[in-house]
């Protein structure tokens, strides 16, 4: 059982950072990477020998946060892949640390849109024309922010709180 552990809880900050970097460089998060993060949930949570109440609390902590979600994607300040995202991400977190979760991702979003209005700056104009084009996108004056960063910063950030890892780590 034990073998299993450490992997199946990797699979978090894993599909984490995968979901950041397609943001970062496409402007969208798969939706197959919130359902295999929901799928692995189950069997991370079983593993952790979390009990059937903290799993509850996670599933309801993830619940909530999905509603967030769908309210920020309905307001137009998230895209639909973000409110995903931070749901599952919530989900994974349970509580308390989805309070924590939502501080650092609020500070990374913060970071990030001074790092965006940076780049879009004029001064930065010809180190981006020769870049890759995801970065001539993210360079464009009036695009779209890719927030799954920040949200998979918040992610990492609170994940030693977290319900499961406390359960394998703690």
């Amino acid at each position: 059982m034990q073998a299993l552990q450490i992997p199946l809880l990797l699979i978090f900050p894993a599909l984490a950072i995968v979901g950041a970097l397609k943001d970062l460089t496409s402007y969208t998060i798969p939706n197959w990477i919130s359902l295999a993060l929901i799928a692995a949930f189950v069997p991370a949570a079983l593993v952790s020998g979390a009990p059937l109440s903290q799993i509850g609390l996670c599933l309801a902590v993830g619940l909530g946060a999905l509603v967030l979600g769908m309210g920020m994607f309905a307001a137009g300040w998230i895209g639909g892949g973000d409110g995903k995202l931070f749901a599952v991400c919530a989900l994974w977190l349970g509580w308390p640390a989805a309070l924590t979760f939502m501080l650092y991702t609020g500070l990374a979003g913060g970071v990030l849109t001074f790092a965006i209005l940076g780049l879009r700056s004029g001064w930065l104009a010809p180190a981006v024309a020769g870049g890759p084009a995801w970065l001539r996108k993210l360079g464009t004056t009036g695009g779209d922010l890719p927030y799954g960063v920040a949200i998979a910063v918040g992610a990492l950030a609170a994940f030693p709180q977290g319900a499961l890892a406390l359960g394998i780590l703690g």
